[in-house]
């Protein structure tokens, strides 16, 4: 993490939720990047300083976990986020169920960017 807020991207495909994470990362001091979908998100990780990803394991039609490459490939930390019990999620990940209390929202994304 470089000089300044650490920056958050936010990938899900419900704005409503993109956007209560934003207001409330952005009031703990954090910078937020929102994507709906993975081409999105993608071109947030290759223009954009992102430190830590939440990410939506089912984004519509398409598959979050298939952006975890890239979002590793940087070394950027990440959390999984999903409402949907018996999703296979890979080994060893964060992962933040929903829905989810906002504190749980901001005390993952702490440990994420304090890594």
């Amino acid at each position: 993490m470089g000089d300044g807020p650490a920056t958050v991207l936010v990938v899900d495909d419900d704005p409503s939720l993109r956007f209560l994470c934003r207001v409330n990362l952005e009031l703990e001091g954090y910078r937020v990047v929102e994507a709906g979908d993975l081409e999105t998100a993608r071109g947030a990780l290759e223009s954009d300083s992102v430190d830590a990803v939440l990410l939506d394991v089912h984004l519509g039609n398409q598959d979050g976990l298939s952006l975890l490459p890239a979002i590793k490939e940087g070394g950027r930390r990440v959390a999984l986020l999903t409402g949907s019990p018996g999703t296979y999620l890979p080994d060893g990940e964060t992962v933040i169920g929903k829905p989810f209390a906002i504190d749980e929202l901001t005390r993952t994304v702490r440990k994420l960017v304090d890594r």
